[in-house]
């Protein structure tokens, strides 16, 4: 259930979370009191944190201390109460331009030393994944009716495998009905289209198609092609996991929250030995709609589905050819994070990376 929360209870949030992530101590209203300009009493404070406890926003760890941000805490604290700094992010800009020469470098050598330089200005793990080396491109597409109704679109990748979705075509309207041969004309006459349009595009550029140019007549095809399109391009364009380039290890794992042996035992062991997992984590694809957009991910604690960082956070986004995501740029620590920071310094990588991988790829 959405929690909604009223200005003073948000500001009071909002400082708690900003005040925790600085001192990894408790928070108690005396701390707000002192170091924030809240405007209310120590006793007011101490009321809207009992509620905000009671909205599973904030707890106590024991029953004497002050409380302490939950992951739905952070949520909202990530969603709704703060912005990306936009200076940190120039900085990031200004500093991977200073320190890295793409014209001069390898593609390898240009990504570990951007790992290097978002480790150290995130303060986090950072991640970067080598880039996807193929991208399916349509090679041809043909629509088939294959009885009354039913429709299977047909696509032929540029390496010859063949795809296929069968669906049905949305009902017509009995005094509309026209015989089998003359929509098997309309399918054709749909299918020259397409081709024309996209033959030697990557099935992900389908988002950019103009479907309005379908002639009117053609209307009731067009949500059958993008549902088609959209699930075809999900079985088209499966990525494969690729090496992950790692840094900052060593300075996260200083971090309170680490210091169990276990715990830090199990992240190494997944940064190391258990790669393919994490990557199909951060290698998150966009929905078809967001297709060219520098999406930032933001995954708090129990969000996360592998066990060794679900008291973790990772911020990943993906770095672009065109319009293509090739690949993905993330940083990974404890819950308790400069979120502004680190959203910023990740999206600035992302788009970086982006512009330096088409001097790569052009």
């Amino acid at each position: 259930m959405e929690v909604q929360l009223t200005n003073r209870q948000q500001h009071i949030l909002w400082a708690t979370v900003r005040h925790y992530i600085a001192t990894a101590e408790p928070v108690g209203s005396k701390a707000l009191v002192e170091e924030y300009d809240l405007g209310v009493s120590s006793a007011t404070i101490r009321n809207v944190m009992g509620v905000l406890e009671k909205s599973g926003l904030l707890y106590q760890p024991h029953a004497s201390a002050g409380r302490v941000p939950s992951d739905s805490g952070y949520r909202i604290y990530v969603d709704q109460l703060i912005t990306p700094s936009e200076i940190l992010g120039r900085e990031v800009e200004v500093a991977l331009q200073k320190r890295l020469q793409w014209e001069d470098w390898s593609l390898e050598t240009l990504l570990q030393g951007a790992a290097q330089i978002l480790a150290t200005l995130s303060g986090c793990i950072s991640l970067i994944t080598m880039p996807q080396t193929t991208t399916a491109l349509l090679r041809h597409l043909q629509l088939v009716q294959v009885e009354a109704g039913r429709i299977m679109l047909i696509v032929v990748t540029d390496s010859y495998e063949t795809h296929s979705k069968l669906m049905d075509l949305s009902p017509i309207p009995e005094e509309t009905q026209r015989d089998s041969e003359v929509i098997d004309r309309e399918l054709q006459i749909v299918s020259n289209f397409l081709n024309t349009h996209l033959r030697g595009r990557s099935l992900l550029e389908l988002a950019n198609l103009n479907w309005s140019e379908l002639d009117q007549e053609f209307q009731r095809y067009g949500e059958f092609l993008k549902n088609s399109v959209a699930e075809l391009t999900r079985r088209t364009h499966a990525p494969t996991a690729t090496q992950i380039m790692v840094r900052g290890v060593s300075e996260v794992l200083r971090q309170p929250e680490f210091s169990q042996l276990q715990q830090v035992q199990t992240i190494i062991h997944l940064l190391e030995e258990e790669q393919d997992q994490l990557w199909r984590l951060i290698f998150e694809e966009p929905e078809l709609e967001d297709v060219g957009k520098s999406k930032v991910t933001v995954r708090i604690g129990a969000e996360n589905l592998l066990e060794p960082i679900r008291t973790c956070t990772l911020i990943s986004s993906t770095y672009r050819r065109g319009s293509i995501p090739v690949g993905s740029v993330g940083v990974l620590g404890p819950t308790r994070l400069d979120y502004e920071s680190a959203i910023a310094v990740v999206a600035s990588a992302a788009d970086y990376l982006s512009e330096a991988f088409s001097y790569f790829n052009p």
